[in-house]
């Protein structure tokens, strides 16, 4: 993995490169594992890039043993924490728009210890909190890696170690 950073208003924006699908979920772990509840992930990307793969690692980060699937079809997945928090993962690829979904996405963003990832957020970016969305573009590097652009707000700036780091 490798990382760049640039340093904007109020927010920090880095750039990893990450090699395969293995150590794009070890990424999620390692991220995972800071996570406190109240964090809200905004996911972008091609199919395939790594948005699920990238959650299944927050998840396991997070203690949670479930196996998590991607909620294409079912457009929300719920998985309990230790800690009394929980993953809430939203995927809005099949919807033109968010219908229901919006009152119940808003409500999870108001959850106390709620983590909550939305892949394919176009439809409903207007609802998340402008200060306090975690924005991660994912795009193709090469047949197997991946570059990944992650802006992170300043009040989560206890994710940064796992960022600035880097590995091979």
């Amino acid at each position: 993995m490798k990382t760049g950073i640039l340093v904007g208003d109020m927010h920090t924006v880095h750039t990893v490169t990450i090699a395969t699908g293995d150590a794009m979920e070890a990424f999620g772990r390692q991220l995972g594992v800071l996570l406190r509840g109240g964090e809200v992930f905004a996911l972008n990307g091609d199919v395939g890039t790594g948005k699920t793969t990238m959650t299944k690692g927050l998840a396991a980060g997070m203690g949670i043993t479930e196996v998590v699937q991607s909620p294409t079809f079912t457009i929300e997945r719920l998985y309990d924490a230790p800690e009394q928090r929980q993953l809430a993962h939203y995927d809005f690829y099949r919807l033109a728009d968010a219908g229901i979904m919006r009152a119940e996405l808003e409500e999870a963003l108001t959850t106390p210890g709620n983590v909550v990832v939305i892949e394919w957020n176009e439809i409903i970016r207007d609802v998340l909190p402008e200060s306090g969305t975690i924005i991660c573009d994912f795009a193709y590097d090469g047949e197997t890696g991946r570059r990944l652009t992650v802006t992170v707000p300043e009040r989560f700036d206890y994710l940064l170690p796992v960022l600035k780091k880097e590995t091979t």
